[in-house]
């Protein structure tokens, strides 16, 4: 590695961003996006399942499926974007450490304000591209699920006919089976069992068809029979038909607005403790980006023989703790256990305690001191 300053590597003519910026950050971003599409994919995949049973029961259109997905992708990245920063740092810098190129960067000069640049030069950025998703693209993909979910639900009946299988809807109160299905949506051979105030009606029909009338959604039958009465009684009303249409109610699904759904904006007017304690959650995103990538640096440095997953056990234990501290710090401002204001700082406040303490304890506490004092001092 050559370098052009005669003077020391702080000092003389310095790039705005040196080569070893650019290494560092590269490394980072390769990492952090293999880190992040494994998270993400594990994540997406255990909720995407629940979607995948409303869809095979009916409540959820294969149209809407990919919708969905896409959204809970953007939600899944979003959240899992400070951890992925995390442990993408920490891989990066040990294995910086196991290979020596660490060693070849104290030798010409360059100490933890150089790693910090570089880790910094990634991170920063991301961390406002994340303050602005969690504030707005987030909760418009929250409110974007709910609306296709209660859009579903309300449609849900008659989807998913297919030839040659029982289609149960309604929670059993309609069931239709289809012998075959033409191109132009024809059905053929026809039977739908329908059941209204205990009373239960059979019809068979050689065809039918749905069709939208003013009124509401029909299933017109042609050609059948029908046969309604009670079960367990022998009082049965029998009746040959050559048209006879089914209606099919469109149900009126509760809207269901999670609190991740609701716009920033709104939260910012807002007294509401459960608001504030949404508006905190959001903010961390962004706050815990910066402030696990100040731990993660001194972090890797603790171990170096462990290799490059030395100190993944101690990374992984330390964001889960954090993790853990902000959901109770959440539960607090809702009930109003603590104030908002030490909901907001004492979470983040210890954390920038612990990376202080890893930062003291590789160099000294001299050294962290005098450093404090020099910047103070500029």
């Amino acid at each position: 590695m050559q370098a052009d300053w005669p003077k020391g590597y702080k000092s003389g003519h310095r790039p705005l961003i040196s080569i070893l910026d650019k290494m560092i950050a590269q490394d980072l971003l390769k990492t952090l996006m293999s880190v992040l599409t494994v998270i993400v994919v594990i994540i997406v995949s255990r909720k995407f399942i629940r979607v995948l049973d409303k869809a095979i029961e009916g409540q959820v259109s294969n149209e809407t499926l990919l919708s969905i997905l896409g959204l809970k992708t953007i939600i899944a990245c979003v959240t899992f974007l400070p951890a992925a920063i995390f442990m993408a740092v920490l891989m990066v810098l040990g294995r910086m450490y196991r290979d020596q190129e660490m060693a070849a960067v104290a030798s010409a000069g360059g100490g933890t304000g150089v790693i910090y640049r570089a880790v910094f030069l990634l991170v920063f950025p991301l961390s406002i591209l994340a303050g602005g998703m969690a504030s707005y693209v987030a909760p418009w993909a929250e409110a974007r699920v709910g609306q296709l979910m209660q859009q579903d639900e309300e449609s849900a009946d008659l989807r998913g006919i297919a030839a040659g299988k029982f289609s149960e809807y309604s929670q059993g109160d309609l069931v239709v089976y289809v012998e075959k299905i033409t191109g132009d949506g024809k059905m053929h051979d026809v039977f739908v069992q329908n059941r209204q105030h205990g009373t239960t009606g059979i019809i068979n029909a050689k065809a039918g068809r749905l069709q939208d009338l003013p009124t509401g959604r029909y299933m017109v039958l042609e050609q059948g029979e029908r046969i309604q009465g009670q079960p367990g009684d022998f009082n049965y009303i029998i009746e040959q038909f050559d048209e006879y249409a089914v209606r099919v109610d469109t149900k009126i699904a509760a809207a269901s607005f999670i609190q991740e759904s609701i716009a920033t904006d709104v939260l910012l007017k807002s007294t509401e403790s459960r608001d504030i304690a949404e508006l905190q959650r959001r903010f961390f995103i962004p706050l815990g980006i910066l402030l696990l990538s100040f731990i993660a640096v001194p972090l890797a440095q603790i171990s170096p023989r462990g290799g490059v997953y030395g100190n993944m056990l101690i990374g992984f234990l330390i964001y889960f703790s954090y993790g853990n501290l902000v959901h109770v710090s959440q539960s607090w401002v809702i009930k109003q256990t603590i104030q908002p204001w030490l909901g907001a700082v004492g979470v983040n406040l210890l954390l920038l305690l612990i990376g202080s303490f890893l930062l003291a304890r590789f160099y000294g506490w001299r050294w962290l001191l005098d450093t404090i004092k020099s910047k103070v001092a500029m």
